[in-house]
């Protein structure tokens, strides 16, 4: 069964992609965020399932931190199978309010984490030829909002990056798939005034891509987009 790494792994869709995978016997988890102890909780139900789990605490913005954490997995399990780029952050401001520090913050996270991890694993999945690189955009790396001047371009760049990723590694034998939820009802969505209903639930996020992943090796999930059935909050 699998080897998977997460980052972004401690809460919310992150933590909803490693119990997904978890449910699959023999699957090896490794978890990637920077708050250890909610890693351990999120290892402790992943264990509970019947899987092996892994608390790597990581700054997925920190380059050496990266490539810290990459090595211990690969000297654990080699290189894994998939690994879900899902690490993401999101403060609301306008492009008149936000600061060069806070736009490059967001940029950070959401985008340029993900080309680092990614790089950290791609060698090996290439010399293997197979791995599924899973990049978790958004509804905003394909339409703007008002006050999320860097959330948006960050998401717009990351979508970007996957499709690239996709071209270059393709006859390497990698998947690529970039998934494009809408509202979904984690930390991120705290205090707003909403009903728990009107938004997607994570672990429906997670099951697709479990569901990607099971397809055959003859077939790949380009781009998916995903929303609330009433739409966009």
């Amino acid at each position: 069964m699998p080897s998977v790494v997460i980052t972004g792994a401690s809460q919310g869709i992150g933590r909803a992609v490693a119990e997904a995978f978890a449910t699959h016997d023999g699957a090896r988890i490794a978890l990637l965020s920077r708050t250890q102890n909610k890693l351990e909780q999120v290892a402790s139900e992943c264990r509970d399932h019947g899987a092996e789990a892994m608390v790597v605490p990581c700054d997925v913005t920190d380059d050496a931190a990266v490539e810290e954490a990459a090595a211990t997995v690969r000297d654990t399990w080699g290189t894994p199978d998939i690994v879900v780029n899902n690490a993401g952050l999101f403060v609301p401001a306008a492009l008149e309010d936000i600061t060069a520090e806070q736009f490059r913050e967001q940029v950070a996270v959401n985008l340029t984490s993900a080309f680092v991890v990614t790089k950290a694993f791609l060698e090996g999945m290439i010399a293997r030829g197979s791995g599924h690189l899973f990049f978790m955009a958004s509804v905003a790396s394909i339409m703007a909002y008002p006050n999320g001047v860097a959330y948006g371009a960050a998401k717009h760049g990351l979508l970007g990056l996957a499709r690239t990723v996709r071209e270059e590694t393709k006859e390497h034998g990698l998947r690529v798939t970039s998934l494009l939820p809408g509202a979904t009802y984690t930390p991120s969505w705290e205090g707003v005034d909403l009903p728990e209903k009107r938004f997607m639930r994570p672990e429906d996020i997670a099951d697709t891509v479990t569901s990607i992943y099971n397809l055959s090796d003859r077939t790949v999930v380009e781009e998916v987009i995903l929303r609330p059935q009433l739409g966009d909050v």
